[in-house]
This record gives C-alpha cells, sequence and structure tokens, in this order.
C-alpha cells in the first residue's frame, strides 16, 4: 500500500529525513517509535503534504500512485489520513459542518455522491455513540475547548467518518488518560483493523501498543529507520530506553 525509498527532506534548509525507506502493506499496524527530534512527526507531515516541508530526494508510492506528485487533498482524497499530535481548533465552525464538508469534498474528489444531511447525521451519530463520545459535541465549534482527549476523540470519530485506507498517527495518545487511552485504542482497531487497511503509529510509549497490537515496530533516529522488529522490540524500548537499543 505504502512504499517509501530513500526518503530525503528539509525544513528551513535543515534536512530532518536522511534517507528513510518504510514498506507497508495492507492489513498491517507498523509503529514508530524514536527519541525527540528523530523525524516521526516531519515523516507524517511529509506522507500529507503540509507546505513548508520539502523533499530533496526519494520516492513515495501510495495505492500504486506517486504520492509526492499530489496535492493534499488528492492524498485524501486517495485514502490517506493524517491524524495530529495537537488537533486544532476552529471557531466559527461547527464539528457537523466540518466533517461533513470534509467527508463530501472526498466523496467528489472519488466520484462518488454527497451525502445528505440526514444520510451524513446518522453516520456521525454512530460513530460518536461508537467513541463515548457526547453527541452535543457534534454541534460545537471543532476543538475549541476541548480537552486533550476530547480531542483525540473527536478525532478519531472523524476518521471513523472519513474511513480512510491509511492512517498515520502521530502520538495520539498523547494526552490521554487510562479510560480515553482505551477507547482511542479501541477505536483504531475497529475501523482501522481490516485487510484492506494499514496504520503506521507514531508514539513514544509502549502504552498505546498495550491496546493496538502492531505487526512491526520501526526505531526511528537521525532521519533513518534504524531497527525494526516485532512487538517485542517495543517493549524492549520501554524496558532499556532508546539509548539501549540503539547502542
Amino acid at each position: 500500500m505504502l512504499k517509501i525509498t530513500d526518503l530525503h527532506a528539509e525544513i528551513d534548509g535543515k534536512e530532518i529525513l536522511k534517507g528513510l525507506s518504510l514498506s507497508v502493506n495492507a492489513g498491517e499496524v507498523h509503529a514508530i517509535m524514536g527519541p525527540n527530534g528523530a523525524g516521526k512527526s516531519t515523516l507524517g507531515y511529509v506522507l500529507g503534504g503540509r507546505p513548508g516541508y520539502e523533499v530533496t530526494g526519494g520516492a513515495v508510492e501510495f495505492d500504486g500512485q506517486d504520492l509526492l506528485e499530489m496535492a493534499p487533498h488528492e492524498r485524501a482524497a486517495a485514502g490517506l489520513f493524517l491524524g495530529f499530535q495537537y488537533p486544532v481548533e476552529i471557531p466559527g465552525v461547527s464539528n457537523v459542518q466540518f466533517l461533513r464538508e470534509a467527508l463530501n469534498a472526498q466523496r467528489r474528489g472519488r466520484d462518488e455522491k454527497p451525502l445528505s444531511g440526514a444520510e451524513f447525521l446518522k453516520l456521525a451519530r454512530g460513530q460518536a455513540d461508537a467513541l463515548s463520545m457526547d453527541q452535543e459535541m457534534l454541534k460545537r465549534p471543532v476543538n475549541v475547548g476541548f480537552s486533550g482527549g476530547e480531542k483525540k476523540r473527536n478525532e478519531m470519530v472523524q476518521m471513523g467518518i472519513i474511513n480512510p485506507k491509511l492512517a498515520i498517527l502521530d502520538e495520539t495518545d498523547s494526552g490521554l488518560d487510562i479510560d480515553a487511552l482505551r477507547v482511542v485504542g479501541d477505536g483504531i482497531n475497529r475501523i482501522m483493523r481490516a485487510p484492506d487497511k494499514a496504520v503506521i503509529l507514531i508514539t513514544h510509549y509502549q502504552r498505546l501498543l498495550d491496546y493496538v497490537k502492531p505487526d512491526f515496530v520501526h526505531v526511528l533516529a537521525g532521519g533513518r529507520i534504524i531497527r525494526s522488529g516485532g512487538a517485542a522490540l517495543a517493549l524492549e524500548l520501554e524496558s532499556e530506553g532508546y539509548a539501549g537499543v540503539m547502542a
């Protein structure tokens, strides 16, 4: 589904990714772990097409297409979803309005018929219920006044509505208490654990991986993946730290 080959990227003239390669097949969950400044978030931003991140070398193929030649909205319509460590607030725009426009924009990009208001509300309420989110929060401005945990639940509701092929989740466990972590983990499994989907989890800690079991764990350091393994590698990192594993 995703093939990254010798990817180099920089921001403000500083090289962050320095020859990163990774292959992700449908049906797989990959966890990417590493110390601060390793390039984990940069990888997510580059794949999502965030402005300011310049690719200076390498290639990325997503579902048979050249991802780097696609605009951000085209990447989203093709099935790529990027979850942020710190979801932004959008004052004046209701959750319902934002999510309906996001979904229908993608459906139009795929030559599919947009959902009616009634069809969308049924879908949105079902996803909110599945994530134990108060439906009144669908009426509120996007993430405004939400706690860290509420923002992450809201993002999972968005992911459930969009129903992407590939979810890249950047430190989704950040700011979550134990109960919210379980709910979010269950949401990722419910929405994305399927033979035709894949997940890249970017995280510092093992705790999310207790709920979303990875098929592969990669250690990213110095802009490259320096070690890969199974789920046991995350436990090794938790017990020995990055310095011990990278030595």
